[in-house]
């Protein structure tokens, strides 16, 4: 249990609360941001969000500068993006702040892909996340991001930067996830 395992149960630790500020209706306000308004609960969250996915980015350099990758490590990361994203995800429609069969679509691949890592690490074999991969999470993050803000700041020229982020990041799901799967179908032909 290194440092940067740590960060990443930080990461997982932190999901319940953002959940809570965006699902119990707590009275502190709003902002008035363009054409819409952000509920004050709405802002801690989504900065919540933001800082628990900066630490997907801490975790991964310390361990990378300091040698300390970790087959739990490998395991948990990808886990915990795949939470964090998928609870925010989940909220945003909840919200109607985001349109559910997108949703559905971006968290069927990572259902997928977790089922194929589930094979692999049957088998002994621990798949590590690709480049596509990891453009895809960061690209989830930015769109969640920009939703949970209600689109802040682009609501005041009102652009929809959140929406179009979404449909970007359900693209760059599927592409990545059909990569991952061509790059890894030896796991699935090869299980016992």
């Amino acid at each position: 249990m290194n440092i940067p395992n740590k960060i990443t149960i930080s990461r997982i630790l932190m999901i319940p609360i953002f959940m809570i500020l965006l699902s119990v209706p707590f009275n502190w306000g709003t902002l008035d941001i363009g054409e819409s308004e952000l509920p004050v609960s709405h802002l801690i969250a989504a900065i919540l969000f933001i800082v628990a996915s900066v630490t997907d980015w801490v975790d991964g350099y310390y361990a990378r500068k300091f040698n300390l990758v970790t087959n739990l490590g490998k395991f948990l990361d990808p886990l915990a993006d795949k939470l964090l994203v998928s609870a925010a995800l989940i909220s945003l429609v909840e919200l109607d702040l985001a349109a559910a069969w997108i949703v559905i679509l971006i968290i069927s691949r990572e259902f997928a892909v977790t089922g194929l890592r589930l094979v692999a690490a049957g088998e002994g074999i621990v798949l590590a996340a690709g480049q596509m991969g990891k453009l895809k999470t960061w690209i989830q993050i930015i769109a969640a991001s920009a939703l949970l803000l209600h689109n802040f700041p682009f609501s005041y020229i009102g652009f929809p930067f959140g929406t179009i982020a979404l449909y970007l990041a359900m693209i760059i799901t599927v592409v990545s996830g059909i990569e991952y799967f061509m790059k890894n179908w030896h796991v699935m032909k090869g299980s016992k």
